[in-house]
């Protein structure tokens, strides 16, 4: 069986899939020389041309040379750029790019002078230099691939593995385009100094030079270049291949040459194999020979619309417009410039953008050499896009996909390797453009994977970041023990013992602040809060009485009565309803003890009470708040006393109508000391106690004795006293007594409110049936031994006014309840409700006098 070479030098060649054959129209262009335009006046150069973005080194208004580097920067793909031309640098700006989307790019403005001066030129030959010089030098020329990818030729140069064949294409196989064609009739022998250049560098096996059969011109013309070479004998030979679109593409010419096929994913480097463009090799003798950088490229122009259609040589910078104007272009509606030949090419935007190395040719057909734009039609499945494909590739598939910006999917069906020949475009019956389908889902899967990578670059760069931080963290704390153990080593005793008692303090206070943040809340949950209530409102009930002590005159009733009328009504309402909540509590707790023992009562008045050494402590206290806020409200009432009122000589003096007022009076002050049973300092003094009681529970049992005579002495204010005649009664003027008829009339009606009933025993009273039978018989008991011990507290009283004329008490107060009502209907405005409820309580005080009136006389008799 044949080596692989042996086959080569037979010539055997193998075919490759797919591939169609478009007409090739090539006669246009190459049938003169190549040729240079004249001069342009502007140039604009493109800093990142190709590789890794560069750094310009000059600035606005710096004068440059032809072939002098405009760039520097690093990296091993990195090319720099130089200029086309002598002149000036006039800007450095974004301007628009030779790409399908013509967006804007970092590009240096060169006006030129017209002198086309180089810079200064090193040639050297191959014994001169190294093989890392001649990289260099290929590196520093800015050598890119001339076929269309641009590649840097110096990677492709220096592979890691082994070379054993060097394929030099020649077959420039897309319809139109012809420079490489006129390059290999034109400047053989510079090519074959260019691949002599490779053969130093690589030093392979074999160096085939392909060439499609449609040029036979330029195959004799490399055939006599190699014959004239000076490389070994049998080492470059020249190889026809037939003419077949994309024979050219580098994958494909392998397997035509070799029948090799590159695995996905893999370079031709990994099966020991390198392809270059004879452009490439043209430009590397250059560089190496003359020391001329790539500043300038065969690129052909051609077209029905160009007047001189051929090959030229254009300095990279030239722009598109210039090039076009230099052959007569004409431009006609809706003319397209493609770049590139019709199968891969591209159509511009603006024609203000410039040659790049990659660009070989410029196509300005007329509407006879292309169809007119079509409307896209369905997909049929025909299947004649996977037939045409040279790669391989399910077309349809990748259609779907691509369409339905699956790009993922797309992906998975070998996207990647797609060449974007355009044979499948060329063959659909539907005239789908499939391959701009697939240039937008390759451009969406390259942001993809930038993003990605930048993704895994910034997380690389925080985990090391952590990384540091966790290490200095490391390091100061090792630095701090390091410290530490050091003074620890260095500390005397005495020192020790300083810093033992420092921490001491410190953990001291800081258990001291603990306790008093938490100490205080601890009590406020164990206290009463009804007792807390209590103390407090027997402490505001002090605090008044303190205040108003000193206040308060017995001989002011009318003025008190009238000022009576100020007070709150919605407080008074309140302050009742606690008194008469508290008293009926202590009743009930009272009840049933009173109850067993009715004979009794008169111990308690005396100040002996039985029944308080069932009450408890709480209770006890309830009391006596009850009894301090009843001596508050007698002493806000501003009472007049009721002992002794010096009376006038005689009654005859006295007019109905001021009787009445005083009757009315009276009614009123019973009917309120009634409700707020308040206690007369003066009429009980303190009453003994007994050695059973304890004293909290005997001064208890006195307030409520106290309260209890005061309030049978209030009853009694009518009875067992003598009225004298008040001089000051003659000049009490009608409206003073209107005054006191009003107040007379709203104490009542406060007291009807109240539904307070008297604890004496009032059998005339019809509030009396509400009583029950067992309240009804201790306060029966009660008002007994009250009325009792105020007879004889008022004895002398009585013997001393007995030569005095005294006024029939009970004609007095046998008032009507209406008479009173009737003159203090102008200063109040009652309900018919409220009015019957004052009526009622003026028949109870009524009732009250003249029961008290008959008990004291039957106690003189």
């Amino acid at each position: 069986m044949l080596t692989l070479l042996e086959q080569l030098d037979k010539g055997t060649l193998w075919q490759s899939p797919g591939g169609i054959h478009p007409p090739q129209l090539k006669t246009l262009s190459n049938q003169s020389t190549i040729a240079r335009l004249p001069l342009a006046q502007r140039f604009v150069v493109p800093v990142p041309l190709v590789g890794e973005q560069a750094i310009l080194t000059v600035a606005v208004g710096d004068q440059v040379l032809k072939g002098q580097m405009l760039t520097e920067g690093t990296g091993f793909i990195y090319l720099p750029v130089h200029s086309p031309t002598s002149g000036r640098v006039i800007a450095i700006e974004q301007h628009a790019t030779n790409h399908p989307s013509s967006l804007p790019t970092l590009s240096c403005i060169i006006e030129a002078d017209g002198q086309d001066a180089w810079c200064e030129l090193i040639p050297h030959s191959l014994e001169q230099l190294s093989k890392n010089q001649i990289l260099d030098k290929i590196k520093y020329a800015g050598i890119a691939g001339m076929g269309g990818a641009a590649f840097p030729s110096h990677v492709k140069l220096n592979p890691a593995s082994e070379i054993d064949l060097v394929i030099i294409n020649g077959v420039e196989c897309e319809p139109y385009i012809s420079s490489d064609d006129r390059l290999m009739r034109d400047y053989s022998d510079e090519i074959l100094k260019g691949i002599g250049v490779i053969h130093h560098l690589l030093n392979p096996q074999r160096i085939i030079i392909a060439i499609e059969d449609n040029k036979p011109e330029a195959a004799k013309a490399m055939q006599d270049a190699v014959q004239r070479s000076t490389l070994p004998t049998g080492v470059v030979r020249v190889t026809v291949i037939p003419t077949k679109y994309p024979s050219g593409g580098e994958k494909q010419l392998i397997q035509i040459i070799t029948g090799k096929e590159v695995p996905s994913g893999h370079i031709p480097a990994q099966l020991g194999i390198v392809v270059h463009n004879v452009g490439t090799a043209y430009a590397i003798q250059e560089a190496i020979y003359q020391g001329k950088p790539l500043i300038e490229r065969v690129v052909t122009l051609t077209g029905e619309q160009i007047g001189q259609p051929g090959n030229y040589w254009l300095p990279i910078g030239t722009t598109i417009t210039d090039a076009l104007s230099a052959v007569n272009f004409s431009q006609s509606n809706a003319q397209k410039v493609i770049v590139g030949g019709p199968m891969m090419g591209y159509a511009l935007a603006d024609l203000d953008v410039p040659i790049l190395k990659g660009t070989n040719c410029l196509l300005a057909p007329s509407h006879n050499e292309i169809a007119p734009d079509v409307d896209e039609k369905a997909c049929i499945r025909c299947g004649e896009c996977a037939i045409a494909c040279p790669a391989l590739l399910l077309p349809q598939q990748l259609f779907w996909h691509a369409k339905a910006e699956e790009y993922d999917k797309a992906a998975s069906f070998n996207l990647k390797d797609c060449i974007e020949c355009g044979c499948c475009s060329y063959v659909c019956p539907s005239d789908i453009p499939l391959v701009e389908y697939y240039r937008v889902a390759k451009s969406a899967l390259k942001i993809e994977a930038e993003e990605k990578h930048q993704a895994e670059q910034a997380k690389i760069r925080f985990e090391a970041r952590l990384q540091r931080l966790e290490d200095e963290k490391n390091a100061r704390e090792a630095k701090a023990k390091e410290a530490a153990a050091k003074r620890q080593a260095s500390m005397k005793s005495t020192d020790k013992d300083a810093v033992a008692a420092a921490m001491a303090r410190i953990a001291a206070k800081k258990a001291q602040a603990t306790s008093a943040t938490t100490t205080p809340e601890a009590p406020q949950s164990t206290v009463d809060p009804k007792k807390a209530a209590i103390n407090a409102a027997i402490e505001r009930a002090k605090a008044k009485k303190a205040t108003q002590a000193n206040t308060v005159s017995r001989d002011d009733e009318l003025v008190t009565s009238t000022a009576d009328e100020n007070v709150d009504d919605k407080q008074a309402k309140i302050a009742a309803a606690v008194a008469r909540a508290k008293a009926k509590k202590a009743a009930q707790a009272n009840s049933e003890s009173t109850a067993q023992t009715p004979n009794s009562v008169e111990t308690t008045v005396a100040g002996t009470e039985p029944s308080a050494d069932a009450v408890d402590d709480k209770k006890a206290r309830v009391a006596a708040a009850v009894a301090k806020a009843k001596a508050k409200k007698l002493a806000q009432a501003n009472q007049t006393d009721d002992t002794v009122i010096e009376a006038e000589p005689t009654t005859d003096a006295v007019d109905d109508k001021k009787a009445r007022v005083a009757a009315a009076v009276a009614k009123a002050k019973a009917k309120k000391l009634a409700q707020a049973n308040q206690t007369d300092d003066t009429v009980i003094e303190a009453e003994p106690t007994t050695d059973a009681v304890d004293d909290k529970k005997a001064r208890v049992a006195a307030a409520v004795a106290k309260a209890k005579a005061k309030k049978l002495a209030q009853a009694n204010q009518t009875d067992d006293t003598v009225i004298e005649a008040a001089p000051s009664v003659d000049v009490v003027d009608d409206k003073k007594a209107r005054v006191a008829a009003a107040v007379a009339k709203a104490k009542a009606k406060k007291l009807a409110q109240a539904n307070q009933t008297d604890d004496t025993v009032i059998e005339a009273a019809p509030s009396v049936d509400v009583v029950d039978d067992k309240k009804a018989r201790v306060a029966a008991a009660v008002a007994k031994a009250k009325a009792k011990k105020l007879a004889q507290a008022s004895q002398p009283d009585i013997d001393e006014a007995a030569s005095q004329p005294t006024v029939d008490v009970e004609s007095t107060v046998n008032i009507k309840p209406d008479v009173a009502l009737t003159d203090a209907s102008d200063s109040a405005d009652l309900s018919p409700e409220q009015v019957k409820k004052a009526k009622v309580a003026a028949a109870v005080a009524k009732a009250k006098a003249k029961q008290l009136a008959k008990r004291a006389e039957q106690e003189e008799q």
